[in-house]
């Protein structure tokens, strides 16, 4: 294989992980917009921002498309700990903005 094919080759492959990673952050972003949307049903019936059974089912559940994808069960539940815990910080957020809207003055 010529140098110039190696090239044309690694250029195809970047092209694809661009893409990839092009698509993940849509595909985040709209599962950010539906856990705000959570967050706000959570706040606005006094609901704990955590839900550590949920959690505790998303992971396991996550490990076995991983195991069923062929990547790495500790790679995905790191990854998805890290979405739980900002996916939490918003609720938080969003419970706190909420509460501090329905008090009533003094």
């Amino acid at each position: 294989m010529s140098t110039e094919d190696v090239k044309k080759q690694l250029a195809g492959y970047r092209q694809s992980i661009d893409n990839i990673d092009a698509a993940l952050v849509h595909m985040l972003a709209e599962r950010f917009r539906c856990t705000q949307a959570v967050g706000v049903l959570k706040a606005t019936h006094e609901l704990p921002p955590a839900d550590p059974a949920r959690e505790e089912y998303q992971i396991a559940r996550l490990r076995r498309l991983a195991k069923e994808a062929n990547l790495d069960p500790d790679f995905a539940e790191k990854f998805l700990n890290f979405i739980i815990k900002e996916v939490i910080r918003h609720h938080e957020a969003i419970a706190a903005n909420f509460g501090s809207q329905n008090q009533q003055p003094a």
